[in-house]
């Protein structure tokens, strides 16, 4: 015979996201500062294809990046390694930023943390991003740290769901989830392919820290649900090749496309799932992948009256950093403090090819 839950019990169980930080890297420029170095990069090819990628570069609907090296490094020849070690040093400094700026801003102390998730796919660290942190913060020795290295720009959105798992299993605990990246330091300096170019265009560094709780103290929007989508036959869509020259880019032209036609299968039957529909939801925080896919996203909810204004002021100003940015999103919105009961829908894509989400209420 089962025993009704007492409320207060069903209380402690809901895990909410206390706060939302961002860091970004030292180097910045806009497009238009950018564009002289991509005359001395096409310096050898033709007139036309220097015009195609410039304007590629100008109408991304990026209009400034940032960058853990300054544009002259990124443009330099170097080898794997060099770019590699350039990478470690500089998403250790940005995720210990963003960590120490979000435990800051809630007002934590790092022994309160539980629970460790650095999320990253732009560069090779072993030991992990966290164990630097847990040195660095001096976080407790019987910490648990997790490492999601390959799920690219869907990964801010699985580290939370790992989180959300760990903390509904565990009342009274807390967990920081670090989504650092360094796109600029997958830059292929020998590949003209568009692929390059139009990575080139649309990514930048940056890092965000999530601090999450299933301690009934602790407020913050909370998390009703959380699910992920995958595609079949998808695995070419999205990714990395490990070349002798480091991680190069992987990006079908179909992506948006294959999105839209996913698109209905991602929303409503989680919607449902969850007795709701589109129209319940207040807030569409979803990843910038670029604007394409921005567009595809307006074009299927415009006509509901809904807005990503957020989404695409993150990838104007920012650029699309990867696992980082919907977490830039994110913070836009609670940073505006919502109405109680209203709800959110946060949503990224990534290698897999595969759809994450999460499902917020104030």
């Amino acid at each position: 015979m089962g025993f009704p839950i007492s409320m207060d019990h069903q209380n402690c169980m809901s895990v909410k996201i206390k706060t939302v930080a961002k860091e970004l890297p030292p180097y910045t420029r806009t497009t238009k500062e950018i564009l002289p170095f991509l005359d001395l990069w096409l310096s050898g090819q033709e007139d036309r294809f220097r015009r195609k990628v410039k304007k590629i570069f100008e109408n991304a609907a990026v209009d400034k990046r940032y960058s853990i090296m300054g544009p002259e490094e990124v443009f330099a020849k170097t080898s794997f390694e060099e770019k590699n070690d350039l990478y470690i040093e500089g998403v250790t400094k940005l995720a210990e930023a963003s960590l120490e700026k979000a435990l800051n801003k809630a007002a934590w102390d790092p022994n309160s943390l539980d629970y460790i998730i650095t999320v990253s796919c732009t560069g090779i660290m072993i030991p992990s991003l966290d164990a630097y942190l847990i040195n660095s913060l001096k976080l407790r020795q019987d910490i648990i740290r997790l490492p999601v290295t390959e799920m690219g720009c869907a990964a801010g959105v699985s580290g939370i769901i790992y989180a959300q798992n760990f903390l509904k299993a565990n009342p009274g605990k807390r967990a920081a989830v670090i989504a650092v990246e360094s796109p600029t330091a997958t830059f292929q300096l020998d590949d003209y392919s568009m692929v390059n170019v139009v990575s080139a265009a649309i990514f930048g560094d940056g890092a965000a820290c999530v601090l999450l709780s299933s301690d009934e103290e602790d407020e913050g929007p909370k998390i009703l649900d959380n699910e992920m989508y995958h595609f079949y036959e998808a695995e070419h869509m999205m990714g990395f090749k490990l070349t002798n020259g480091g991680l190069k880019m992987v990006l079908d032209v179909e992506v948006p496309e294959k999105i839209a036609n996913h698109f209905p299968n991602i929303i409503h039957p989680f919607l449902e799932k969850n007795n709701l529909t589109i129209e319940d939801i207040n807030h569409l925080i979803f990843h910038p992948g670029g604007k394409k896919i921005v567009q595809t996203v307006e074009e299927l909810f415009g006509d509901l009256g809904k807005n990503i204004d957020h989404t695409k002021e993150v990838l104007r100003l920012y650029g699309n950093m990867s696992s980082a940015t919907v977490l830039y999103v994110l913070e836009r919105f609670m940073d505006e403090n919502p109405q109680p009961g209203e709800k959110g829908l946060m949503l990224s894509f990534g290698p897999g090819f595969s759809a994450q989400r999460i499902l917020l209420e104030w």
